[in-house]
């Protein structure tokens, strides 16, 4: 399971920096991360982002004043972030807040280049999803 790999960091501190919107996390073998909570917002583990598989990706607008309302732990080996708008379904694991920190430039670039792509303005609204039946949106 993601975050319960043998030998992979841990973190050994996560502080939620309210004001200046950011998850900081410390790991096991010495990286500390400052993770924008609109970066986890938008890169969300849950199947409201992701999908149900590849091509499914639904790109997040609207996020860069997003704020974290609740962090709670599940198990040891993820935490799962409420969100300002009601986001509140993706499980971030270790390993997954490793990548967000690690990857972040990469992240940002990535997201730049699909709303580019996609023709809208990171602030823009998010569409209506327009009874999309799906029960885990």
């Amino acid at each position: 399971m993601a975050g319960l790999q043998t030998g992979a960091p841990t973190p050994t501190d996560i502080v939620v920096h309210s004001q200046s919107r950011v998850l900081e996390v410390a790991f096991s073998d010495g990286a500390n991360f400052r993770i924008p909570f609109e970066l986890m917002r938008i890169y969300s583990p849950s199947a409201e982002v992701k999908g149900h598989g590849p091509g499914q990706e639904v790109l997040q607008t609207g996020k860069r004043d997003v704020d974290l309302v609740a962090l709670e732990p599940v198990g040891n080996y993820a935490v799962q972030p409420s969100f300002s708008d009601g986001h509140d379904t993706g499980l971030f694991s270790w390993d997954y807040l490793y990548f967000l920190g690690a990857e972040q430039d990469r992240l940002w670039a990535d997201y730049d280049k699909r709303l580019k792509e996609a023709g809208v303005e990171r602030d823009s609204p998010m569409p209506d999803k327009g009874g999309h039946a799906c029960a885990s949106h």
